[in-house]
């Protein structure tokens, strides 16, 4: 018998991080279903559209595109739909504050198999980045890579 955590997946959203700046991050559990597990240990999703909004007190998911599963049958899942997230009270009604002020949003910013094989989601509540930042952003890039060839 496989163990459950053998699968070592990390799908990360490199475009996040260069159109918004993270003020806090949390790891969620996600609500999925057969097909879409099997899809993820495989590899097959994607998340850079993916941003996180509140339904009354409930935190969901959206645009994380989790490809349909090969081997599904009819009952398999919609790619793009809506998915809940697990965040304790405590957590979601710290985010629910923060969220409201004006100005920010939260982003999926990496998917992950954990130890114990649960899918998992890392969130940050983030601010977006204007075009003068973005460009500061690429400038310090590429001072760091020249310094690091010399």
């Amino acid at each position: 018998m496989a163990k459950r955590g053998k699968a070592n997946i990390d799908i990360k959203n490199k475009r996040a991080s260069f159109e918004y700046e993270f003020l806090e991050t949390l790891i969620a559990g996600i609500v999925l279903t057969g097909t879409e597990i099997k899809s993820i240990r495989e590899g097959k999703a994607s998340l850079p559209d993916a941003y996180c909004y509140f339904v009354g007190n409930e935190l969901f998911v959206k645009n994380l595109h989790i490809a349909e599963y090969w081997w599904g049958n009819i009952d398999n899942h919609n790619p793009r739909r809506d998915r809940k997230l697990l965040l304790n009270r405590k957590e979601l009604n710290k985010l629910l504050r923060k969220y409201k002020e004006k100005g920010l949003t939260i982003v999926a910013t990496r998917l992950f198999i954990d130890e114990n094989g649960y899918a998992k989601l890392e969130i940050a509540l983030a601010r977006g980045r204007k075009a003068y930042d973005k460009r500061e952003n690429i400038k310090e890039k590429d001072l760091r890579r020249e310094m690091e060839r010399k």
